[in-house]
């Protein structure tokens, strides 16, 4: 029977040809990559901030302020400069290289007019949450990494309500899915699982991206689930089913609070850490700014990305399993074992296939497609009562 299977999962990694396994795998290996030079273009940026002094001129000309609005302010004006100063960075890994392996067809005026938006955004919100940052670190001492977990956790979901609200849709546009088969049946399957037809949405993910795709977002009243309308134009009938069916079990099993406890936690290890080095980090940059003092922000948001980045193995294997799981979901409540895999072959594109279990444990965020098949196929087998692993 593990033959079968076996043989199977090789049969539709076979589907792929030899031309896009390498374009996958060059792709995909490329990203790892960009993690390490990611970092060390955060640290190029981080020295340049700190050694031009500009954070500690505009530190003196807002000394007669109030203490919260000199630091929101520093922290935005950072946020604005880091961002420009990264642009070139961001254009290359961004846009330029997902054009080049066809993963996006945006044009580069609508990529930066998006991106001035994210700035936008991220200035406000994230100077506001640097704010209480801040004010944690002054009130609380030594302690404050342990109360900025729960500022983390208040602040991920207010965004998670704010988000499909008010954020989503300043990049893509969210429609009813139209009138047709494909709707009902969509609509079937989400009255099955108590979804509300209102939170089923299709947009227009082609905007950004040619990668097959759909997801869950929100919570509560503001959760919804979207499939990307390139799903939808390449993915058959049964396909987009069993997509559904997934995103579903993302919804119904309620992976967003789980994830919302982990990240706190892990915000909350971070922190810890953070005290621990920024004096050493402080030093190596050139700044004699305390922890407490905005100055020092630079420096403050390198070490903690510097820990986020070696913490990525602890965050992929928590979306590994949360994407396991609504495989699962979607095999047992729609039963499309052979659909659900035709729909992952489509996303070995830009995640090669097949990948050793180190890789994937340090470097992805879903379960290889070899071995998401591999169980699509087990289930096949297991469920179904021809027992057959064949179309």
């Amino acid at each position: 029977m593990q033959g079968n299977v076996d043989a199977a999962t090789q049969a539709w990694i076979a589907t792929l040809g030899p031309e896009e396994l390498a374009l996958a795998r060059d792709y995909t290996t490329g990203n790892h990559w960009l993690i390490l030079f990611g970092l060390l273009v955060s640290a190029l940026v981080t020295w340049i901030v700190v050694r031009s002094g500009v954070l500690d001129r505009l530190s003196g000309k807002l000394e007669k302020r109030g203490r919260a609005l000199r630091t929101f302010l520093i922290a935005a004006v950072f946020l604005v400069v880091d961002t420009l100063l990264t642009l070139p960075w961001t254009i290359y890994t961004d846009w330029w290289r997902e054009s080049q392996y066809g993963r996006t067809s945006q044009p580069l005026g609508d990529f930066l007019a998006q991106g001035a938006i994210s700035l936008v955004l991220t200035a406000l919100i994230g100077g506001l949450f640097l704010l209480g940052i801040y004010a944690l670190i002054r009130r609380s001492g030594h302690l404050w990494w342990a109360w900025s977990g729960g500022l983390v956790a208040a602040g991920v979901s207010f965004l998670l309500l704010l988000s499909p609200v008010l954020i989503e849709p300043l990049f893509n546009t969210y429609e009813p899915i139209p009138e047709g088969e494909v709707r009902d049946a969509v609509m079937e399957l989400t009255a099955e699982a108590g979804v509300p037809e209102s939170r089923v949405f299709m947009f227009d993910g082609s905007r950004q991206s040619n990668n097959f795709t759909a997801n869950v977002s929100g919570v509560g009243s503001a959760a919804r689930i979207a499939i990307s309308d390139v799903a939808m134009d390449e993915a058959s009938l049964d396909e987009v089913k069993a997509v559904t069916g997934h995103e579903i079990g993302h919804y119904v099993l309620g992976h967003v609070w789980r994830t919302v406890t982990v990240v706190t936690l892990l915000a909350v290890l971070i922190f810890w850490l953070t005290d621990k080095l920024y004096p050493r980090m402080a030093r190596l940059f050139g700044t004699d700014a305390a922890i407490s003092d905005p100055r020092g922000l630079p420096v403050l948001l390198f070490v903690m990305s510097l820990l986020a980045t070696l913490a990525q193995p602890v965050t992929n294997g928590l979306t590994r399993v949360g994407e396991r799981e609504a495989d699962a979901y979607s095999l047992a409540h729609v039963g499309l074992p052979d659909a659900l895999s035709g729909a992952l072959i489509k996303t070995a594109e830009y995640r090669y296939p097949l990948a050793g279990p180190v890789e994937e444990a340090l470097f992805y965020t879903h379960p290889t497609v070899a071995n998401r098949i591999r169980a699509a196929m087990a289930w096949k087998v297991a469920n179904l009562a021809e027992g057959s692993v064949s179309e």
